[in-house]
């Protein structure tokens, strides 16, 4: 920035600084941060020698990130692939080697796939925590260390369960590229990435978020990861039945963006949730109609539908049965990424028994009722 020359991007000074010093990019990162170099001190060389530099890099790197997708794809057709909705469960209690004994016993249990949510405000941080943490609020941090322990715990109880269990983070706010990149290296399988959710909740530059989303999804698009985009928070901040009209608006504005950043359909999980007061009268019915509507106008899209939260109470009886009416919907209408309901919702972070009832009630519904969507 004293410089005048950030416009000019950081690869020009990355490529370069290379050629003249020999040090990879993470020496450089090291040195710079360091404040022991400066890279826009180097005369610049040709063109040509920097974009050849940099590209062997690349490439390398990229190679890395195909390796994983295809390991991914060969563990899925090793195992097989589920065709009823995924169960999607979260574990955050901010140690990562608490939520492995908790995500493998949620697989065990019947999860399909595993969200380990990030430490509260981390969407806030311009860098990336580095190494493993035992120590989050409201979460584990989201580091490359971390991404690769919870990985290999999964692979492990993958093979004990004969089922692919998926791993997914959050790249939204600061560092959406950066937690892409962690995540591709890693093999993640889906990620959190919504392209207005910076703007809209988090006052982050419109530009900055616009340009971090669409880099972020070409990553996500390479890397053969399954974004899951994040419109149940309109409805936990307004309106679930008055503001029903912004969920779809947002969704077309996510799939356009996904779109035009490489994403296939098939990686779009396009997000919304059962959140309408459970006292209105015909409540279940809206509910059912706005699932139905997002199935038929994103048809092939593998759908993210998000579980009461706003209207949970603390009554854990009532609570089970607004979880059920939230996934006999999940069954009807085909939604393809199910955030499983806690009942304990509102009283405590879940218990891992608490996961079991709700994975068994989820399993129930989606058996018993396998087919009636078809009638």
């Amino acid at each position: 920035q004293k410089t005048d020359l950030i416009n000019n991007g950081i690869a020009l000074y990355l490529g370069n600084t290379i050629l003249h010093t020999n040090l990879s990019p993470q020496n450089i990162a090291e040195k710079i941060s360091q404040e022991q170099l400066n890279m826009t001190e180097f005369p610049l060389r040709n063109i040509s020698e920097i974009r050849e530099v940099l590209t062997s890099i690349i490439q390398k790197n990229l190679n890395i990130i195909k390796r994983n997708k295809q390991r991914r794809e060969e563990l899925i057709n090793r195992y097989g692939e589920k065709t009823e909705p995924l169960i999607y469960l979260i574990v955050a209690t901010g140690n990562i080697f608490e939520d492995i004994v908790q995500a493998q016993a949620a697989a065990r249990q019947g999860a399909d796939v595993i969200a380990v949510i990030r430490s509260t405000g981390q969407s806030l941080l311009d860098y990336v925590p580095y190494g493993v943490t035992s120590e989050g609020f409201g979460g584990t941090y989201a580091t490359q260390e971390n991404f690769r322990i919870m990985r290999s715990a999964l692979d492990k109880v993958s093979e004990e369960v004969g089922r692919y269990i998926r791993l997914t983070n959050y790249c939204s706010g600061l560092c959406m590229p950066e937690i892409a990149v962690m995540g591709a290296f890693e093999r993640l399988d889906m990620m959190l990435n919504d392209a207005l959710y910076g703007i809209l909740f988090r006052d982050i530059n419109m530009q900055r978020t616009i340009i971090d989303q669409y880099f972020s999804r070409m990553i996500n698009a390479y890397a053969g990861v399954i974004i899951n985009t994040g419109e149940d928070n309109y409805l936990t901040t307004d309106d679930a039945y008055n503001a029903a009209h912004t969920v779809l608006a947002s969704q077309f504005i996510n799939e356009q963006f996904a779109k035009l950043a490489g994403l296939r359909e098939e990686q779009m999980g396009l997000g919304h949730a059962f959140e309408m007061n459970p006292e209105m009268e015909n409540g279940f019915v809206y509910e059912l109609a706005q699932a139905q509507m997002a199935r038929e106008i994103f048809p092939n899209a593998p759908l993210k539908y998000m579980p009461p939260t706003k209207y949970m109470t603390g009554n854990i009886f009532k609570g089970h049965v607004q979880d059920t009416l939230f996934n006999i919907i999940t069954i009807l209408t085909n939604q393809r990424i199910h955030l499983l309901g806690m009942l304990t919702e509102a009283i405590h972070t879940p218990f891992m028994s608490d996961r079991a009832l709700s994975i068994e009630n989820a399993r129930y519904i989606f058996k018993s009722m396998k087919d009636l969507g078809d009638e």
